[in-house]
């Protein structure tokens, strides 16, 4: 069962937007999907690019540097569905957006 930390409120991650936020550590990316959150590794595998500067497109997001693009719902490459970047468990208590990490 993941660990929730608090990153964000939903007000600084606006619908179609990304934002990248330290917890546990690590720099994730915060996704709002039409009012639904999603969090993935704010590092592209590529050539290591700040995915939570990008762009998002729907479930799409791009990254700044190259334009690799992974779908933050499962973190899947768009390219090639086996490459993958991690992501994490999300869940909104209020105004509170937490980000869950495996312990």
């Amino acid at each position: 069962m993941p660990s929730y930390i608090k990153v964000a409120k939903k007000a600084e991650v606006p619908p179609g937007e990304v934002r990248e936020f330290h917890a546990n550590g690590k720099l994730v990316a915060v996704c709002n999907v039409a009012g639904t959150f999603y969090a993935v590794d704010n590092t592209c595998l590529h050539r290591g690019g700040p995915l939570g500067q990008g762009v998002l497109n729907d479930d799409v997001l791009t990254c700044p540097w190259h334009g690799w693009q992974y779908k933050v719902r499962t973190g899947e490459a768009v390219f090639n569905p086996a490459i993958k970047v991690a992501t994490y468990a999300v869940k909104v208590e209020g105004d509170d957006i937490f980000v869950g990490f495996e312990e």
